[in-house]
């Protein structure tokens, strides 16, 4: 039966407006899961990642505006911090949609580090937006007091940016593909995993937060997944998005797909980090990558729904 990797975005559990509490964040996992584990029971092997975004963000002005009391953390603690309850959201909500549907499947959460380059140009770079909105007047205000470096998010407001550098290699990727092998539903890579630098064989923390698409790219080749599933908040990738003449891409090759890229179709804040997962992922091995909403997911695998995209 077919592996597949399977990228849950960042506000699958929280979307702009909503509150942070854990509880409206676990009852968001138990909806958006049932897609997943009814592929599951399909006999699927499945290795589940997800986005961080909103909740590292949430993490890192909670720790700048509590720094007189103490002492902020950095981004790769952060990262650890949201992957490990984020992990435990998801795999709470997998493992009740399991025994609601009678299917005797393990699932568990790894706390996952994955290795950067510490001289990737991301890092004099920051294009990675974290935590919530702001209008342009609060954004240049955060500015002004904190040093923050702040951009346009897709049109939808303004947000602090980090580096994001290019993931090399996840640490944990043989237990990872081990366990999937097994039957275990694995939830891993959290929020693109927690960037670390290799120095003289030895890991260590970096400020950033790596884009949780590429990541689970990498991870997907290095698992030897057949099917990259990015599950986002719109139901197909669009050409001309957000004009008169927006259209959905169904049925796309990677050189198709290219031609587009290539005339900036898909900015670098929205859905381009996706694209040029998907290349990476079919560049080297994969067989297809299919875009969708989370809610399509199962129609996106059966009846041809979302952007699926070939070699």
């Amino acid at each position: 039966m077919e592996k597949i990797i399977i990228a849950l975005g960042g506000n699958a559990l929280r979307r702009k407006g909503e509150p942070f509490t854990i509880e409206h964040q676990y009852m968001n996992a138990s909806k958006v899961i049932k897609p997943v584990v009814a592929l599951a029971e399909e006999g699927y092997k499945i290795c589940i990642t997800h986005g961080n975004g909103p909740q590292v963000g949430v993490e890192f002005f909670r720790n700048i505006y509590s720094r007189h009391k103490f002492p902020p953390y950095p981004l790769d603690a952060l990262n650890a911090e949201t992957q490990g309850w984020i992990g435990y959201v998801i795999s709470r909500a997998v493992r009740k949609q399991l025994r609601e549907d009678k299917i005797d499947k393990e699932v568990v959460a790894l706390v996952t580090q994955v290795v950067v380059d510490k001289d990737d140009p991301a890092f004099k770079n920051p294009t990675k937006p974290i935590g919530d909105f702001f209008t342009k007047e609060e954004a240049e205000e955060l500015m002004k007091n904190f040093g923050w470096i702040m951009k346009e998010d897709a049109g939808r407001g303004y947000r602090v940016v980090v580096p994001s550098p290019k993931p090399l290699r996840t640490v944990e990727a043989p237990i990872i593909s081990k366990l999937v092998d097994e039957g275990v539903i694995v939830i891993a890579s959290g929020g693109g995993g927690i960037p670390v630098v290799e120095e003289d064989g030895v890991l260590k923390g970096v400020e950033a937060v790596i884009d949780k698409d590429r990541a689970s790219a990498l991870l997907g080749r290095e698992i030897k997944a057949d099917l990259f599933m990015i599950l986002t908040e719109v139901d197909y990738v669009y050409v001309n998005f957000g004009k008169p003449d927006a259209r959905p891409l169904k049925e796309v090759s990677v050189s198709e797909l290219k031609k587009y890229y290539e005339e900036g179709q898909f900015p670098e804040g929205s859905m381009g980090p996706k694209i040029e997962a998907a290349f990476d992922f079919l560049e080297n091995g994969g067989s297809k990558v299919i875009i969708t909403s989370i809610e399509r997911a199962h129609d996106a695998l059966y009846n041809g729904f979302g952007t699926h995209i070939y070699k």
